[in-house]
């Protein structure tokens, strides 16, 4: 590549397809269950787009698309409608999908700080598999469920910031507790629209790759496509505006079709269903009131109040379960944030470690947790000590204090007893004292390492240095 021009700068805007985990689909009464492997038993006549059917509003996710928003500080429409989307395929049985195009519920706000265009809401398609032979298979379950989508001003500039991006609103989801956004299963689709300028500044033309399923694919999508349009730049050749695949096993993306425009869809409003006057159905400010802790809020609390390492606060926020067990564990500090930090240090490291070992392994008793790092505190029980009672508890239980006095782990604190061990390890090792003399600092460390061993980890290391210190004089 030419090192002519290092001016290149990419543009990305983001549209998020999110399904919403609602009760119901988004315009029937059938049950919508992601986790249904048997096909088409979730599906009924509105669905599966039969003749004569009508569809139904679902409030509920219209509700958890207006949280998203809130939480996103956008501005919620007061009057919005529905719009027919007309494509075929074989997984739109009506030949038109039904969305939003006009008036969408949410537009502007900021997430990640990413400006935001819209948010609006539409129903998923049916699920086509074309692996069975000759002939593809259709299942209607996932036809007509809540599907969120989120569309991005193109104001992110690497796929770092747009693969961020979407963890961030993945978190958001989960948090409101409106989608489980689990990329793996499909209940999150990435769509990124990726152009980049020349040596001038001029914005080059716009390409779409569709359905991205992964946070890294995002990244070394945007990465092939950007170093595609940049050596098609240098080479003098045209970016055509199409939409293109990702091809995993080639880490590459793929030409699939010519890129529609609006117009191309002949959106007009649904005439099956009912304009919305949003205040008329929903108290915008109780939804607002009764959001949840967001996670940048509750990683801005950890890091504020707590003070714990940046890096645990991420691990807290992005692994709820985890975060809500360290909650849990240091509820009962009252805000000691010594003991905050020595708890966060305990379960980032040894807790997380042990578990990750064996996936049959749970969280142990917070109550328990908690009891360990009092003990370590107030000098009870030595670091090597907690490391092996909470080993202990995860993969059996019982309380730490009755586990620690039958294994021997109470740290020795009498200075007499451990005076007597002091002066006998003095005697056995006078090369090593010569050598702490002679200002050599390991040596001290190893007689402090002999006391343990021999006390099989039960002297205060502490208390053993300071008597050490005391009788070599």
């Amino acid at each position: 590549m030419s090192d002519t021009c290092s001016k290149y700068k990419t543009t990305v805007g983001l549209e998020i397809h999110a399904e919403l985990k609602t009760k119901t689909k988004m315009f029937c009464q059938c049950k919508n269950d992601t986790e249904e492997k048997r096909p088409n038993v979730n599906v009924c006549p509105v669905c599966m787009g039969h003749p004569g059917t009508l569809p139904v509003l679902n409030k509920e996710a219209i509700e958890d698309v207006i949280k998203v928003g809130l939480a996103c500080e956008s501005d919620i429409a007061d009057f919005t409608e529905w719009d027919r989307k007309n494509y075929f395929y074989p997984d739109i049985p009506k030949g038109y999908q039904i969305s939003q195009y006009k008036y969408p519920i949410v537009s502007g706000g900021y997430l990640h700080g990413v400006r935001l265009t819209r948010i609006h809401l539409e129903e998923d398609t049916a699920k086509s598999s074309h692996d069975q032979g000759d002939f593809s298979l259709v299942d209607f379950n996932r036809s007509s469920v809540p599907l969120m989508e989120l569309v991005t001003e193109p104001v992110i500039h690497s796929g770092k910031e747009a693969s961020d991006f979407a963890k961030e609103l993945q978190l958001l989801l989960q948090y409101l507790g409106v989608g489980d956004a689990n990329m793996e299963k499909g209940e999150m689709r990435v769509e990124a629209n990726i152009s980049v300028s020349d040596c001038e500044g001029k914005l080059g033309t716009k390409v779409e790759v569709k359905n991205l399923n992964s946070f890294k694919t995002v990244e070394k999508a945007i990465a092939y496509e950007t170093e595609r349009h940049i050596e098609a730049l240098e080479n003098g050749e045209k970016i055509v505006q199409e939409t293109r695949g990702w091809d995993e096993a080639k880490q590459k993306t793929y030409s699939q079709r010519i890129k529609e425009d609006s117009h191309d869809y002949r959106y007009f409003p649904d005439p099956d269903l009912p304009k919305m006057m949003i205040s008329e159905v929903f108290d915008l400010k109780k939804i607002k009131e009764e959001l949840p802790e967001l996670p940048w809020e509750r990683r801005s609390r950890y890091l504020k109040v707590f003070n714990i390492k940046e890096q645990d606060a991420d691990s807290y926020v992005n692994d709820k379960i985890l975060g809500d067990f360290f909650e849990k564990v240091i509820s009962d500090f009252s805000g000691n944030k010594e003991l905050v930090q020595l708890a966060s240090n305990y379960i980032s490291s040894d807790l997380v470690g042990i578990l990750s070992k064996d996936s049959k392994l749970s969280f142990p008793n917070d109550k328990d947790f908690a009891k360990i790092i009092n003990m370590v505190s107030e000098g009870k029980i030595s670091s090597r000590g907690a490391k092996d009672l909470l080993a202990r508890i995860v993969v059996s239980g019982g309380d730490p204090e009755e586990i620690a006095n039958k294994e021997g782990l109470i740290q020795q604190n009498d200075e007499g007893a451990l005076k007597v061990l002091a002066e006998k390890l003095i005697a056995e090792n006078p090369t090593v004292v010569a050598d702490f003399k002679a200002g050599k600092e390991a040596s001290l460390q190893y007689l402090v390492g002999q006391a343990m061993k021999v006390t099989k980890g039960s002297a205060n290391p502490q208390v053993i240095k300071k008597i050490l210190l005391s009788v070599i004089g």
